[in-house]
């Protein structure tokens, strides 16, 4: 059993505005940060929030279920953006665009300014196969969404929306896929006229029928 002094419990006023569970994820998180999933159990996060570890059960079954809500936490924080984007008014091209282009920041913010927390995130997220096949669903719905909507209008050709979000998606999985935005870091520039190129054939196609 580990113990985290060191992690400070929240002040009264915290505690009196921020539900329990949502206290129980903050303060997981900052010791994952610190410590890594293998060093934070269930009964850490209750020390540093000053509660029993029977309060953290009534919300969370397991530590796995814990780092589960840990890692649809961070999932969330990259899908909510975008889905403003896909639901916003616009061209669906250029929503595409935006889109493909918010996903890739986001990932790249996440891996390259804060590798310390990527790296647990990464682990966390490895272990939540679930959590993460739920979030790629999420982005291949918004992205379907937008293509709908240009088929809708007349923007692109009648094709399966469904199909076409796949086919982007997969298009463009070096730009946002956290392995290979890793290994570009050098070559941000280049990424970017790489991507707006690799869109430009996209929405061509989809203008087309081609998806």
């Amino acid at each position: 059993m580990t113990t985290h002094s060191e992690a400070s419990p929240p002040t009264d006023v915290e505690s009196a505005a921020t539900p329990t569970r949502e206290r129980i994820l903050q303060a997981a998180e900052t010791l994952l940060r610190r410590y890594g999933p293998a060093k934070t159990a269930v009964v850490d996060v209750a020390r540093a929030l000053g509660m029993s570890h029977a309060n953290v059960y009534r919300h969370f079954a397991s530590k796995a279920a814990l780092h589960d809500a840990v890692a649809e936490r961070w999932l969330t924080r990259v899908s909510t953006p975008l889905d403003a984007i896909a639901a916003g008014p616009g061209p669906a091209a250029a929503r595409l665009e935006a889109w493909v282009l918010a996903l890739g920041t986001a990932k790249r913010r996440k891996v390259l300014d804060d590798p310390e927390m990527f790296a647990t995130y990464h682990a966390v997220a490895e272990a939540a196969r679930h959590v993460v096949d739920a979030h790629v669903a999420t982005l291949h719905g918004q992205l379907a969404a937008i293509v709908r909507d240009g088929v809708a209008s007349g923007e692109f050709a009648p094709i399966d929306p469904d199909v076409a979000a796949r086919t982007i998606f997969d298009a463009t999985v070096r730009f946002h896929h956290p392995h290979h935005v890793r290994e570009s870091a050098a070559r941000s520039a280049a990424e970017e006229q790489a991507v707006r190129r690799v869109l430009a054939l996209l929405v061509a196609g989809l203008r087309a029928g081609a998806a």
